[in-house]
């Protein structure tokens, strides 16, 4: 049988490692958008007051040349969940984790970054 090469490679939680809270809410997202086999994407862009900022979609699958990371969703390994990350903004993310915050000051996914030598005030931009 003949194989093609995927047009993406695979990574590990040594890219992004995904916390079993963000599992979960990502998990439900992509079951509320009928995206189930789909993934988070993350990329870093340029803005924010800091200079660089996360930028995140929920998306079919992988692009080419991206990088797929799955994880399990769940303490009992129910379900995996995928983040997808192009390997430029692989630069500035790797060592990274995702998680999922539901404070009273912001909701949604919050990357920690140890490549991040900054942070605005608000916690939205970082520089490296």
């Amino acid at each position: 049988m003949d194989t093609a090469p995927l047009p993406y490679k695979i990574g590990n939680e040594n890219l992004c490692r995904v916390s079993e809270n963000a599992a979960r809410q990502l998990a439900t997202l992509l079951a509320q958008s009928g995206k189930t086999g789909g993934a988070l994407r993350i990329a870093v862009v340029g803005g924010g007051c800091s200079g660089l900022q996360y930028q995140m979609d929920l998306v079919e699958a992988p692009r080419a040349k991206d990088i797929l990371v799955e994880s399990i969703a769940g303490a009992n390994g129910v379900g995996t969940v995928k983040v997808v990350i192009d390997p430029k903004s692989a630069l500035y993310v790797s060592g990274s984790t995702l998680d999922y915050s539901d404070d009273l000051q912001s909701t949604g996914f919050v990357v920690t970054n140890p490549n991040a030598a900054s942070h605005c005030s608000c916690g939205k931009s970082f520089t490296v």
